[in-house]
């Protein structure tokens, strides 16, 4: 009799759990997707592009003057290119500290506008999830199966997109 009464309440409590997990909202966003698709992130690609336009043409003009002074060295008698040498080996470090520094910037400034948008993306999953009442949203990169009725990610998308003004 005993073990039928804590067997019946082991039973009720149980089921109390599943009832209770069975409440929760659980959704998935594809991440990366909602990364390419961001109009801030598109804007940024195309200030990017600009900057490394800009970059490239520096260099060339930088690698040009290189070739130049090269040409000329070579039209010189010998006494005369080693005083010039100096100047050439001068030139070719200013060009690589030149490629490091903006190499350095543009990965540092990359760096900075990706967290700024992966913050921006996970305030908008966080506004959805918290007004639909969703109890845990995962990446969909972590998940081994998806059930497509639990994709929110076009639902942040629309958040994304209005909340995006250029």
């Amino acid at each position: 009799m005993k073990k039928a009464v804590l067997l019946s309440l082991a039973f009720v409590f149980l089921g109390g759990i599943t009832t209770a997990q069975a409440a929760d909202k659980i959704g998935y966003v594809d991440l990366s997707r909602l990364f390419a698709e961001y109009g801030k992130t598109k804007d940024y690609d195309k200030v990017l592009n600009e900057k490394e336009t800009a970059y490239n043409t520096e260099r060339e003009k930088k690698v040009n003057e290189l070739k130049q002074l090269q040409e000329k060295l070579n039209l010189l008698s010998e006494k005369e290119k080693e005083a010039k040498k100096g100047d050439l080996q001068s030139k070719i470090k200013s060009l690589q500290d030149f490629d490091r520094q903006q190499q350095t910037d543009l990965r540092k400034e990359q760096d900075e506008k990706m967290k700024e948008i992966l913050k921006d993306i996970e305030a908008a999953v966080s506004q959805y999830a918290s007004k639909e009442g969703y109890t845990l949203v995962f990446n969909d990169r972590v998940l081994v199966y998806q059930d497509k009725g639990l994709d929110i990610t076009d639902k942040v998308m629309d958040i994304l997109s209005k909340s995006y003004k250029k």
